[in-house]
């Protein structure tokens, strides 16, 4: 199951108005479950250079099922998947991606944020998220 043309409205339209409560300018990023883009947006004035590492965060979050940034601890020198990011034709293991999860804990996208700080990525991203109701992935063993 594909998280849905409307919900992936809905999602980009609540991380906008997070982004516009908290003065950001982002772009905003949601994925399918096969990491596919689904919706995009960039706000006005927003950073080209983010387009690119919204997508990245979103295929991280969909492709691994848990935060961009959980990937990042567990990408560091000496971690499990320290250089990790050099795959998939390139991630980003740092803040701002989420997997979409539906109430049954099936995946069912994701949405990745970049243009401002990366607490700011992620607060915008789970704004957006919040919409959709959702429940987190469960636990991987590896996990920290």
């Amino acid at each position: 199951m594909h998280v849905s043309y409307e919900l992936a409205q809905q999602i980009v339209d609540k991380a906008v108005e997070k982004s516009k409560q908290i003065g950001v300018k982002m772009c905003i990023a949601i994925l399918d479950s096969g990491g596919n883009l689904k919706s995009f947006t960039r706000m006005d004035d927003a950073w080209v250079g983010s387009i690119d590492i919204a997508i990245k965060k979103a295929k991280t979050a969909c492709h691994f099922a848990m935060p961009s940034g959980e990937i990042g601890k567990l990408s560091l020198p000496g971690q499990p998947l320290y250089g990790i990011e050099h795959s998939n034709d390139g991630l980003i293991t740092f803040p701002g991606g989420l997997p979409i999860v539906d109430n049954e804990g099936m995946l069912v996208g994701a949405i990745g944020v970049s243009g401002d700080s990366v607490e700011n990525d992620h607060i915008v991203a789970q704004a957006g998220v919040d919409v959709a109701g959702v429940c987190n992935m469960p636990k991987h063993p590896w996990r920290t």
